[in-house]
C-alpha cells in the first residue's frame, strides 16, 4: 500500500528507483517548479554565508576589538538558533508568506541598522540579535514543499541535490562579501546583503509553491517533535558534523592565516567534495546504516589532517571528509520528512537547523581553545573528535534509522484514510 499526502502528487512507493548520475537529475530539474524554487531559496539563503563574516569585519573595524565582534556574532547566532523552531512552528499558524515576508522585513532592517549603528556596542549587541532571532526560515519551508513538487522516487535525490547545491552558498558567498568589504568597506557590504536578502526573499515568497503549500497547524506541543527518535537523531548527528566542518574552518585558517590563498582554495577544496559527493552519491538508496557510512568518511577525512598539515595532503583530506557531508545531510532531511506529520515537518527541520547553529558554535570554541594551547593541528584534533563521535552515534543508535529502500518519504498525512467495512 502506498502512504501519500493530501493533493501531494506523490507516487506509489513501488515506483521504480530513481536514476543516478546526471541524467537523473537532469529529469529531476525538469519536474514543474523544481529548477525555480531552488535557484530561489538558494539565492534567499546566500546571505548566510555572507552576514557572519560581514558583522565580524564590521564589528572590529568600529570597534578595534575582535573580542568585541565574538559577543555580537555570538548574539546573532542565540538568536539564530532560537528563531529556527519557533518561526518554523509559526508557518503552520499564519502561513509561510506571511511569516518569511514579517522575517525577511525585520531581518533586513536589523542588517541595515548594523551599518549605520549609532549607539556603539550595545546597538551592536541589539542589532545582531534581532537579525538572528529575524532571520527568515527559508530552508525549512523549502524542505516543506519538496514533498508536494516531486513523486516518491524523486524526493530522496532531491534532497540530496538541495544538499549539494547549497555548498554554492559556502564556495562563493564569503569570498564576494570579503571582496566587497575589503575594497568598499563594511557598510556597502552589510548593504549588498539587505539587497540580496530582499532580493532572493521576494522571489522564494512570490513563487508558487510558497503559495499552494499550506501547513496544517500541529495539535502537538512545541517542541514535541523533538521526541521523536528520528528528528532527535538527527538534531544530534547535525550537531556533531556542523561541529567537526566549523572546527574544521578554524584550523584551515589558523594554518595559512587570514591573507593566505591556501586557505580559502583548501577550504573551497572541502565544499567541493561535498558538492561531489551530494551529486553522486544523492541516487543511492537510504538504509538504516546510510548515516554510518557518511559520517565515518567524514571522520576519516578529517582524521587524516592530522597527520600533516601540508596543503596538499590537507587538501586531499578534506576533499575525501567532504564527499560525506551532502549525503550525509541528505539522510537527515529524507528521514525526517518520512517520520513526521506533515503539519510537523517544519518544526522538525527548525530544530535540526538549530542543532546545526549550536554544533558551528561549539565546533569553533572547541578548537579556538585547543589551537590556543596545541597550535592548529588542535583544530582538526577537534574535528576528528566530533567526527568519529556523529559516526558512532550513528553505529551506536542505528535501530533507530529507518529503512527507506522502496519506501516512500514524504511526510506522514495528517488525515489518514478511514477505512470502510463492507
Amino acid at each position: 500500500m502506498s502512504r501519500t499526502a493530501p493533493g501531494s502528487g506523490i507516487g506509489n512507493v513501488g515506483s521504480p528507483q530513481y536514476g543516478g548520475g546526471v541524467a537523473g537529475y537532469s529529469e529531476l530539474l525538469r519536474a514543474p517548479g523544481v529548477a525555480r524554487i531552488i535557484a530561489a531559496q538558494l539565492t534567499a539563503r546566500f546571505p548566510s554565508g555572507m552576514t557572519s563574516l560581514a558583522v565580524l569585519l564590521h564589528v572590529e573595524q568600529s570597534t578595534g576589538s575582535y573580542g568585541a565582534a565574538g559577543i555580537v556574532l555570538a548574539a546573532l547566532s542565540i538568536g539564530q538558533a532560537i528563531s529556527g523552531p519557533v518561526t518554523s512552528r509559526w508557518m503552520g499558524v499564519w502561513g509561510m508568506r506571511r511569516v518569511l515576508t514579517l522575517t525577511a522585513a525585520v531581518c533586513a532592517a536589523a542588517v541595515l541598522a548594523l551599518a549605520i549603528n549609532p549607539f556603539g556596542m550595545v546597538g551592536f549587541i541589539v542589532f545582531g540579535f534581532i537579525a538572528g532571532i529575524a532571520n527568515p526560515p527559508v530552508q525549512p519551508a523549502v524542505r516543506t514543499i519538496y514533498p508536494k513538487i516531486v513523486t516518491s522516487r524523486q524526493l530522496t535525490p532531491l534532497f540530496s541535490l538541495d544538499a549539494s547545491l547549497q555548498e554554492i552558498i559556502w564556495i562563493f558567498a564569503p569570498v564576494l562579501i570579503t571582496l566587497v568589504a575589503t575594497q568598499a568597506g563594511t557598510v556597502p557590504a552589510l548593504y549588498l546583503i539587505v539587497v540580496i536578502l530582499i532580493g532572493g526573499c521576494a522571489w522564494f515568497i512570490a513563487s508558487p509553491e510558497v503559495g499552494r503549500v499550506r501547513i496544517p497547524r500541529s495539535r502537538r506541543g512545541f517542541g514535541r517533535v523533538l521526541g521523536k527518535p528520528v528528528v532527535l537523531l538527527s538534531t544530534v548527528t547535525g550537531f556533531l558534523l556542523i561541529g567537526a566542518c566549523a572546527a574544521v574552518e578554524a584550523g584551515v585558517v589558523a594554518t595559512f592565516g587570514h591573507e593566505g590563498l591556501e586557505a580559502g582554495i583548501v577550504l573551497a577544496v572541502f565544499a567541493v567534495g561535498s558538492l561531489a559527493g551530494g551529486l553522486g552519491f544523492g541516487h543511492i538508496p537510504i538504509g538504516r546504516w546510510a548515516m554510518a557510512r557518511r559520517l565515518t568518511i567524514v571522520a576519516v577525512g578529517v582524521t587524516l589532517v592530522i597527520v600533516s598539515l601540508n596543503a596538499w595532503w590537507m587538501g586531499a583530506s578534506l576533499f575525501v571528509a567532504g564527499l560525506g557531508i551532502a549525503p550525509a545531510l541528505a539522510v537527515m532531511f529524507a528521514i525526517t520528512s518520512a517520520s513526521v506529520r506533515f503539519s510537523e515537518t517544519a518544526e522538525a527541520y527548525g530544530w535540526i537547523g538549530t542543532g546545526q547553529l549550536i554544533g558551528a558554535a561549539a565546533g569553533s570554541a572547541v578548537a579556538g581553545f585547543l589551537i590556543d594551547g596545541a597550535g592548529p593541528v588542535g583544530a582538526f584534533i577537534a574535528a576528528s573528535g566530533f567526527g568519529i563521535a556523529g559516526a558512532l552515534v550513528a553505529v551506536i543508535c542505528v535501530r533507530g534509522f529507518p529503512d527507506l529502500r522502496g519506501r516512500d518519504a514524504s511526510p506522514i498525512p495528517d488525515t489518514e484514510p478511514v477505512p470502510l467495512i463492507t
